[in-house]
C-alpha cells in the first residue's frame, strides 16, 4: 500500500499529492510516469511524475479532476493509501547540454515540465521557460520553475497574469527576437503541443512533446496507448511518453483520446459525480 503523505489543493480541480513509494523514487527520472490504482475495483490511470525525492522515498503527482478516478483520487487525504503505484514507467527525457532550450508547459502539463527544467539547468543549459494557463488561478509551480530558469515567461488566455495570449505567441516572439534556440520541450493539452510543433516545424527547430494517451497496463501489452509517429504505430507507455513533435499525428491522437467518452460518463454517473 502506498500512503499519501501530503496533499495540496492547487485549485478547485487540481490537486498535488506526495506518495510514499521508495522503490519508485529510487529509480525515477525526469519525463517518466507512474500508473496507479486506488483500490481493487479501480481502473489503472497514468500520471506523470511532477517530482521525486530519493531520500524521503516519495513521488509527487499533480492531477486535474477530469474523470471518475481522478475525481475519486481528489477526495482522498493524508494517511489514506493507494493499492497500486507502478513505476517509474516510460523512457526518461534525454538530458544533455544543448545550449539554449525552451521549456513550455500548459495547464497541468506544467507539473511534469518541472523536473525536466531542473535537470536541463543542472546540465548547463540556458533555460527559457514559458508557462501558460487559462487564467492565473490555474498556473502552478511558478517559483519552483523560476529557480531553474534563466528566463521565465507567463501567459494566460484571459490576461489575468503575464502576457494575454498563448504560449505559441511567446515562442514566436522569442524566435523573432533572434534567440538561438536549440531544442524545445512542450507539455500540455494536445492542441497546445500541436500548435507549438506546427510553429517550430517552419524553423526546423527540434521539438519534444510528452504524450499521455489512454493507457491501461503501461507495459505495451494492451495496445491502448498507440500513437502514430511518422506513420508508424508506437506505444506511448514503452516507446514514449516523449516523441518528436514534428512526427506525431495529433489529429489521430485527439480522436483516440475521445474514444471512451461515453464509458467515462457512465462511470461518473455510477460513482455519483458529474463529468
Amino acid at each position: 500500500m502506498y500512503e499519501i503523505l501530503e496533499k495540496k489543493v492547487m485549485s478547485e480541480i487540481v490537486k498535488l499529492m506526495e506518495i510514499k513509494a521508495p522503490l519508485v523514487a529510487k529509480k525515477a527520472k525526469a519525463g517518466q510516469f507512474i500508473i496507479l490504482r486506488i483500490d481493487e475495483r479501480g481502473e489503472r490511470i497514468p500520471l506523470t511524475i511532477a517530482d521525486y525525492d530519493r531520500k524521503k522515498g516519495t513521488i509527487t503527482v499533480i492531477f486535474m479532476e477530469v474523470g471518475k478516478t481522478t475525481k475519486q483520487l481528489g477526495t482522498m487525504n493524508v494517511g489514506d493509501k493507494l493499492l497500486n503505484f507502478a513505476g517509474p514507467l516510460g523512457v526518461a527525457s534525454e538530458i544533455e547540454n544543448y545550449g539554449t532550450v525552451v521549456c513550455i508547459g500548459g495547464g497541468v502539463g506544467i507539473a511534469p515540465l518541472y523536473p525536466i527544467v531542473r535537470e536541463l539547468k543542472k546540465a548547463g543549459n540556458y533555460v527559457i521557460s514559458i508557462l501558460g494557463a487559462r487564467n492565473e488561478k490555474l498556473l502552478m509551480l511558478e517559483k519552483e520553475i523560476e529557480e531553474y530558469s534563466d528566463e521565465l515567461h507567463i501567459c494566460t488566455d484571459d490576461g489575468s497574469k503575464g502576457t494575454k495570449g498563448f504560449v505559441s505567441n511567446v515562442l514566436q516572439q522569442l524566435i523573432d527576437d533572434g534567440k538561438k534556440i536549440k531544442i524545445v520541450w512542450a507539455i500540455g493539452p494536445v492542441i497546445m503541443m500541436k500548435v507549438v510543433a506546427d510553429l517550430t516545424r517552419k524553423y526546423n527547430l527540434k521539438t519534444i512533446v510528452s504524450l499521455n494517451p489512454i493507457m491501461v497496463d503501461g507495459t505495451g501489452m494492451c495496445g491502448g496507448c498507440r500513437v502514430s509517429v511518422s506513420g508508424e504505430t508506437k506505444f506511448a507507455c514503452v516507446d514514449g511518453p516523449e516523441f518528436d513533435g514534428h512526427l506525431v499525428d495529433f489529429n489521430n491522437l485527439m480522436l483516440r483520446n475521445r474514444r471512451f467518452t461515453h464509458e467515462e460518463e457512465e462511470s461518473c454517473n455510477l460513482y455519483g459525480v458529474k463529468l
